[in-house]
């Protein structure tokens, strides 16, 4: 009973934070974009196509990262160490934040301002047809095809890739926290 009272905290909490960073960046990214340029609309498609990928990444390689390689590093104080295991220990969790929320609210926010920029493209250069469809699937075939290499990716390098991100989140922890 206690397991699925958990379980259905997490789903309200995954479900605001999804809503809410979604209204956000959302608002964010389709605002701003709408009245920029050509180029840095492209380049903020690409910061969010490599976003949503770089969070697949840190989700995937929680999941298959050694515990207990990270408890020598936390015995000498390595830097990070503690939280690369706090990390490992909420796997599920963590590439649910990494790979589903953020990720996903990476790949609607991309669909989003590759409508905008299909616009802006077809309005600039006088086009009679939508280029929508064409965009909306390099969108796709980059951001698929670069969480295809990311995985690969995050399966050899996991130890490196969550003890890199052990340690950024170090740098926000207050000290004196034990690990649970």
């Amino acid at each position: 009973m206690k397991k699925e009272h958990s379980n259905k905290i997490w789903f309200i909490k995954v479900f605001l934070l999804t809503f809410i960073l979604s209204i956000i960046f959302s608002y964010i990214s389709t605002n701003g974009v709408a009245g920029l340029s050509l180029v840095p609309a492209i380049l903020i498609l690409i910061l969010v196509i490599l976003t949503g990928i770089i969070f697949d990444i840190i989700g995937v390689a929680v999941t298959v990262a050694d515990e207990h390689e990270f408890h020598a590093k936390a015995t000498k104080k390595v830097e990070g160490s503690k939280s690369s295991i706090k990390l490992i220990r909420n796997a599920p969790r963590v590439a649910n934040i990494c790979a589903d929320v953020i990720g996903d609210i990476c790949g609607v926010l991309s669909g989003a301002i590759s409508a905008l920029i299909s616009v802006k493209i077809t309005e600039q250069f006088g086009l009679s047809f939508s280029l929508q469809f064409i965009l909306s699937a390099t969108v796709a075939a980059l951001t698929v095809g670069g969480k295809a290499i990311g995985k690969d990716i995050a399966n050899n390098n996991s130890t490196k890739i969550v003890h890199a991100v052990g340690i950024f989140l170090s740098k926000f922890q207050r000290k004196g926290r034990k690990v649970k």
